[in-house]
């Protein structure tokens, strides 16, 4: 069974997708590649009925508040083969450091040219925030390509002291 809960954070809601006891979505409101077909999400003033939810709620708003930097959830990520393995190693970006999308093709032993593959797949990440597609930046260290929008990278890698907090004008 899916559940979805819609709650407000500092950047705009977020929608919570859960499939049992996995957390599988996390997404801005709105933002590109938003999924399509989701059951109705309940009202944040409801409660959400999974645990899963629950602790994800808490967990990213002890992120937002500047209380946690590891977050600690099942996820169950489903996309393609590369998909995969691209969110599997955002998992390994620290709190506060990035990466650019050539860094990342490589730490995947991928060839020279691939980071814009690299960039397509990190877009695509179905749980935001928690999976930190957010750290990986461009190569000459702009902050691009983020489905929820650059504002919002901009605000995430400030909140994480990492590099974009010295341009945070718009928060």
């Amino acid at each position: 069974m899916i559940e979805c809960h819609v709650a407000p954070s500092p950047l705009g809601h977020i929608l919570y997708r859960a499939e049992g006891d996995s957390l599988t979505g996390l997404f801005f409101v709105g933002q590109k590649h938003f999924p399509a077909g989701l059951p109705e999400p309940t009202l944040s003033d409801g409660g959400p009925a999974s645990r899963v939810i629950r602790e994800a709620r808490e967990q990213v708003d002890d992120y937002f508040a500047g209380e946690r930097r590891v977050f600690s959830l099942k996820l169950r990520l489903d996309g393609t083969t590369f998909q995969q393995r691209v969110w599997s190693a955002l998992q390994e970006i620290a709190f506060g450091d990035a990466w650019t999308y050539g860094d990342l093709a490589r730490r995947l032993g991928l060839p020279a040219g691939s980071s814009r593959a690299v960039g397509g797949a990190n877009g695509r990440n179905p749980v935001a925030i928690i999976v930190p597609c957010h750290r990986v930046i461009g190569g000459n260290g702009e902050l691009t390509g983020y489905a929820g929008g650059v504002e919002r990278k901009q605000h995430l890698l400030t909140l994480e002291g990492g590099p974009g907090r010295a341009q945070l004008t718009l928060f």
